[in-house]
């Protein structure tokens, strides 16, 4: 009996890893293919039925049970293991990635799926039909919940994508070269070539977790035109600085936020219009998002200001806008200034806990909603609740994406602040790494539109008083869609249980990659 109590530990770390496979390749795939939701629905059916078809197949195994079990499991730990590192490969150099991608899953889901019928029929001469079955099923749904508890909350924000993948390819190894020993009788003379095999299988695995970051980088490279100086991944993203003749650029889960030869142009655009249409010298400034401190550099060089608080989900990011040389050069370490304040929280959680804090404006610099997590910030009750942290006649200035390439998502999120009761003026500056890229002013009573900048400590390099009432005039390709003409009809707000503006803005960002 106790060797039967192991063989259902063996079931727990089977279900367990094959879940977090499953898992790691969702949020791969959501990552570079956009569309979470739909990607996660696609490959949690796939696995399934893989699954299925795997234990179609172990109908028609019938000699050598535990042989063939554990090289099952060696195949597991071998593909699941390397699967994080092979699809980041893949996706850096295939353009046929998702059949790389649908692959895997379905192969690993097939392996997983001949494993439990296996184990079931190894165990079936020591314990009654019903009691193997519910017991082997329990430990088997007993690690799907172990899997989808700790892969969230503790796998990836320790280890990494990456790490997370191989730690457990080196688990089904472990059980694999465990099961060597609590099967040796019925292995016979192949015991020995299967512990040289999971030996083998243990060193690979071993030896890519050690070079786990080195696999990453390697990668990555591919993915960016410029080499990469620094990259990190931390509970929240992975974080990239490249170096270039653009200079060094900042990337965040793949994604430009910034290049250092024109990000002047992005923050000037961000900043000093909310400061021009506040009604007195702003005082006291709220910056959301911009862990960067580039947004918070362009703030201090207003002479009136006073305190500045920096709300920026990820510790991490803050933390290299104080060390990296270069990053602290280009913000001109803003964020040590003794007038600034760095929290690191997430913002809507430490709007609502700050009402009536009275801030004369506030600067929403996020970066753009192309998932759920992000498009939360961009919603109606976000907004709603960002008026209790601010004074009754603040400005807020908020980056909007594209209006040239994601023309109804930036009407989105307009609309959205409308319908929050926002009295919005939309403008739109070049930014040559970007392109036209948007912003909105808005204030809670109606205003005016700026008409000259307020003086600054250092001379903006690219706006001026002359330039400042152009930028709220569209063309007709980027003015408001007519629902008349539009074939998609009229806008939606962007709500929190039903966020229109992530589907948007997949939709319309989809067409330009």
């Amino acid at each position: 009996m106790p060797r039967l109590s192991l063989l259902y530990l063996n079931v727990l770390v089977v279900a367990t890893c094959g879940l977090i496979y499953e898992l790691l390749a969702g949020t791969l795939a959501s990552h570079v293919l956009g569309d979470s939701v739909t990607q996660f629905s696609i490959i949690i059916g796939l696995y399934l039925s893989a699954m299925g078809v795997g234990s179609w197949l172990s109908g028609h195994i019938e000699r050598g049970l535990a042989t063939r079990f554990l090289d099952v499991e060696l195949g597991v730990a071998l593909l699941g293991g390397l699967s994080a590192p092979m699809l980041l490969f893949a996706f850096a150099r295939l353009s046929w990635f998702p059949v790389v991608l649908y692959g895997v899953v379905f192969l690993i889901g097939t392996l997983v799926g001949l494993e439990i019928p296996l184990l079931m029929r190894i165990c079936k001469d020591r314990l009654d039909f019903k009691d193997l079955v519910s017991r082997i099923l329990s430990f088997d749904y007993l690690g799907a919940l172990v899997a989808s508890i700790a892969f969230p909350l503790f796998f990836v924000p320790t280890l990494g994508l990456v790490r997370t993948s191989i730690f457990f390819g080196l688990c089904n190894a472990g059980v694999a070269m465990w099961g060597t020993f609590l099967l040796a009788p019925m292995l016979g003379a192949q015991v020995r070539f299967l512990r040289a095999r999971a030996a083998l299988v243990l060193a690979v695995l071993a030896i890519a977790m050690v070079q786990a970051e080195r696999l990453t980088e390697v990668a990555e490279q591919d993915l960016f035109v410029d080499p990469v100086v620094h990259a990190r991944t931390t509970p929240y993203q992975r974080i990239v600085v490249t170096k270039g003749a653009r200079g060094f650029s900042l990337f965040l889960n793949g994604n430009l936020q910034f290049a250092e030869h024109d990000e002047y142009r992005y923050h000037e655009a961000l900043v000093l219009p909310a400061f021009a249409a506040a009604t007195a010298p702003p005082r006291r400034v709220l910056v959301l998002g911009g862990g960067d401190g580039l947004a918070v550099r362009e703030v201090l060089r207003a002479p009136s200001v006073e305190e500045v608080v920096l709300v920026d989900l990820d510790p991490a990011m803050t933390e290299l806008a104080r060390t990296l040389p270069a990053l602290r050069a280009l913000n001109g370490a803003s964020l040590d200034d003794p007038r600034v304040t760095v929290v690191n929280e997430d913002a809507s959680l430490w709007v609502e806990r700050n009402a009536g804090a009275g801030f004369d404006v506030a600067l929403l610099d996020f970066p753009d909603p192309n998932n759920y997590a992000l498009g939360k910030l961009y919603t109606r009750h976000f907004y709603q609740r960002l008026a209790g942290a601010l004074a009754p006649d603040a400005t807020v200035a908020i980056q909007t994406t594209s209006p040239l390439y994601a023309r109804r998502s930036f009407w989105t999120i307009v609309e959205t602040l409308q319908s929050a009761g926002w009295q919005v003026r939309p403008y739109h500056v070049t930014v040559p790494s970007f392109g036209v890229w948007g912003y909105a002013l808005v204030r809670r009573v109606p205003f005016d539109l700026p008409e000259g900048l307020r003086a600054q400590t250092v001379a903006p390099r690219f706006l001026t008083d002359a330039m400042l009432p152009g930028l709220f005039i569209f063309p007709p390709d980027m003015d408001r869609p007519d629902p008349a003409t539009d074939p998609r009809g009229a806008l939606e707000v962007n709500r929190l249980d039903n966020q229109a503006l992530v589907r948007e803005y997949e939709r319309e960002w989809r067409r330009w990659e």
